[in-house]
């Protein structure tokens, strides 16, 4: 057993993920095994696993086998990324932490320690003793595990940081990668790759967590999917510039790590300043599912809780753009209640002199040109319609034609004399400065205080470029910037405690951990075509749950895309998230307004299962046939969709198999139709014969019935036929979906 007061192996074991920390010898700790649920191990059979993974000395390297733990480090004879990168102007590059204590809990350890999920801290000072390090180590009760560090200077010199990036090892099976690309308007577009010797390095330096983000990275077993597969996972919780990165080195040992990404000079410590990083989450799982889920333990976990209960939202932006007519809204408003909607959001072009997105940005004052009365009669009457009220602001971005931009032109984040380029007419206040965060606080509260705002759409549409101090010289803002964002928002979160927050960014582009511990609902893309949604929704659930996701039904026509979809499939795309309308109601048919009243009565009876359950995303044969679903937590019910999008081929689609439900157990499966039957709908015999108004009717005769509730028997299976057998699918269009509900017989 270890015999130094600082020495510790730790076993922390929780909801079937296992962690194995080696902390002996006073050396930073290192990260034996992590992944699949091991035995209760005694002292002796800690210390043999420990010693039976260090690698033998190879040819012509290092006496000492490398050891790259949490932070690696040249001095333990790793040669790849070191974790630590600084200097005292050229000295101490390669500082040799210590280990001085160790904590589980709060309760001092040593020796050999079992339990369960836990907190370790580990307090470290370098061998000059000019650095100390604090390591926290956590493994939730969800079996995620999360890491960061807090790095604090303890002399006169300055130490510059240039670079601190938490590592995990994965084993040598995992040699395939999975990322994630995109762009505005669709983000979230998953690239696979090999992991081969070196760095495979994703840097985004976009000051914001970015629609081309690698959002997370995995590397797994081979042909890896959503059910299958030995699967590690790193996401960096920053809305800032970061990076991700998979390492292998030559000797064979594999990482994944992340951390902030930092500009020259961003990080300077004098003494006793302390530089803190982002939280690294990892999650092991067997398969794509297993690790989202716990992403989602963990999010669903947070406080203030989100609740399954969301409410049904109209944001009016493409219905009005900076169209404002306070009659027009109103109007809108009182349609909207009638479908059943709760919350209302107005969008941009309320304030200053924002008539278009030239001008105006910044100045966060109700204009008296358009709400000659301010905003009080919109709002009054949406809450005497029973529903919420939303505004939409964009607090740390302004036009140059502004008030606030003319008073003060050394706000704008700049990296010398001359302002940066332009993107969107639109330039970045710089919240690092304190005068410009008290000016944007102000206005923001103002409006709090006069009007009854229960939600803010928070909006941030440019990246950060040049994103320079200028009364630091323009030296970089972007560290700071994004520090300042989250401190605002929780000050106004900590005196409007049911205010609730949405991250937008340019649509996707500020979505991560650290943004969702400050705000309760993403914006998932500003395209919301849902041919393009179906995608964007299934990947966006590898991190966030779906009550976290703003999934709206758009118009016929795509305001982003021009395609043309009919409102089946519009509404069966969105359900799967937390639900809205983006549409000019007072251009809705009839038929359309009767149609998506009952999709949002179907969504307010099912949204406990559909916010509240468990992904589960099917792997198949073809990429333009989407199925998933969310399964009850007891495994009771479920709603699954199978979309068909591009391809006629094969036409009718393959088997239709289901996983997530109880192998034993049989299940009533039928298709369910809130609205109306996809279009070119020719159903499996299985279905049985379809009643429309109470009445039997004949396969034939479905399109007269499809505006009526149109009722199939279904049938019965067992949980495990569904999952390896399947059921035929239907015959249908592509651009349609299909909804099942299942529920459990017996």
């Amino acid at each position: 057993m270890p015999t130094n007061s600082q020495d510790a192996i730790l076993q922390l074991t929780a909801t079937g993920v296992t962690v194995l920390i080696d902390a002996t010898e006073g050396q930073l700790p290192a990260i034996v095994h992590w992944g699949p649920e091991l035995p209760v191990l005694t002292a002796p059979q800690a210390e043999a696993l420990i010693a039976a993974n260090v690698p033998v000395t190879g040819s012509n390297t290092a006496d000492l086998s490398p050891r790259p733990g949490l932070l690696p480090g040249q001095h333990s004879g790793w040669t790849g990324r070191p974790g630590l990168r600084g200097s005292f102007a050229g000295t101490g590059w390669s500082p040799k932490f210590r280990t001085r204590s160790l904590t589980l809990d709060g309760t001092a350890i040593r020796g050999f320690t079992s339990s369960g999920a836990g907190l370790l801290k580990i307090s470290a000072l370098d061998d000059a003793e000019r650095l100390r390090l604090d390591l926290t180590v956590e493994l939730l009760p969800g079996g995620l595990l999360r890491s960061r560090a807090e790095l604090t200077n303890l002399c006169d010199e300055t130490f510059t940081l240039e670079d601190l990036a938490l590592s995990f090892p994965i084993p040598a099976e995992a040699t395939e990668l999975l990322d994630f690309a995109g762009n505005h308007n669709y983000e979230r577009i998953p690239q696979r790759g090999t992991l081969r010797t070196g760095t495979h390095l994703r840097e985004n330096r976009k000051g914001r967590t970015g629609a081309d983000s690698a959002y997370i990275l995995h590397a797994g077993t081979p042909g890896f999917g959503f059910g299958h597969g030995d699967v590690w996972a790193v996401h960096t919780a920053w809305s800032g510039n970061h990076q991700h990165y998979a390492e292998r080195v030559f000797s064979g040992e594999q990482l994944l790590g992340g951390g902030e990404l930092l500009l020259p000079g961003e990080v300077r410590l004098a003494r006793d300043d302390s530089y803190t990083s982002p939280w690294i989450y990892a999650s092991y799982g067997a398969g794509l599912d297993d690790v989202a889920r716990r992403f989602h333990a963990h999010a669903r976990g947070r406080t203030p809780r989100v609740s399954a209960e969301r409410p049904v939202t109209l944001n009016v932006w493409e219905a009005v753009y900076f169209g404002h007519e306070e009659t027009k809204l109103i109007d809108l408003a009182e349609r909207a209640a009638a479908v059943g909607i709760e919350r209302y959001v107005l969008d941009d072009g309320w304030f200053g002199s924002r008539r278009d997105d030239t001008s105006g940005l910044g100045d966060w004052v109700v204009s008296p040109d358009v709400w000659p009365a301010g905003l009080h009669p919109l709002v009054d009457r949406i809450h005497e319609l029973g529903m919420q009220f939303g505004l939409w602001f964009e607090p740390e971005m302004v036009n140059a034609d502004s008030d606030v931009a003319r008073a003060h032109p050394e706000w704008i984040m700049a990296a010398r004399a001359d302002w940066p380029v332009e993107s969107r007419n639109q330039q970045v206040l710089n919240l690092g400065i304190p005068e410009a965060y008290e000016h944007v606080k102000k206005q923001i509260l103002a409006l709090l205080a006069e009007y009854r705002i229960d939600y803010i759409k928070w909006d941030h549409n440019r990246d950060l470029i040049e994103a320079g101090n200028q009364l630091d010289g323009g030296r970089p803002g972007v560290h700071a910037q994004t520090l300042a964002f989250y401190a605002l928002l929780e000050e106004i979160r900590s005196l409007h405690p049911g205010l609730e927050i949405e991250s937008c960014s340019s649509g996707g582009a500020r979505v991560d951990l650290g943004v969702l511990e400050h705000t309760d609902r993403v914006w998932v893309s500003d395209n919301i075509d849902p041919h393009d949604r179906q995608a964007m929704l299934r990947w966006t659930t590898q991190l966030l749950p779906p009550e976290y996701m703003g999934s709206h039904i758009a118009s016929g026509h795509s305001h982003t895309t021009g395609r043309q979809h009919d409102l089946a499939f519009r509404a069966g795309t969105a359900i799967f998230g937390h639900l809205g309308v983006e549409w000019d109601l007072a251009k809705a048919s009839p038929e359309e307004i009767s149609a998506l009243r009952r999709w949002t009565d179907f969504y307010k009876q099912e949204r406990g299962l559909l916010l509240g359950g468990d992904v589960v995303r099917m792997d198949g044969p073809d990429p333009n046939v989407l199925v998933h679903g969310i399964v009850s937590r007891d495994r009771s019910r479920a709603v699954f969709a199978a979309a068909a999008l591009d391809s006629l081929y094969p036409d009718p689609a393959g088997r239709l198999k289901l996983r997530g439900l109880d192998p034993e157990a049989t299940y009533l499966v039928k298709p369910v139709f809130p609205g109306t039957t996809p279009s070119g709908l020719l159903p499996p015999k299985w279905w049985g014969r379809p009643a429309a108004a109470g009445q039997a009717i004949e396969h034939t005769s479905l399109r007269q019935a499809t505006q009526d509730d149109l009722v199939f028997p279904g049938a019965n299976f067992f949980g495990s036929v569904l999952a390896k057998v399947g059921v035929a699918s239907p015959r249908i269009h592509p651009d349609q979906v299909v909804l099942y509900s299942v529920t459990r017989t017996g």
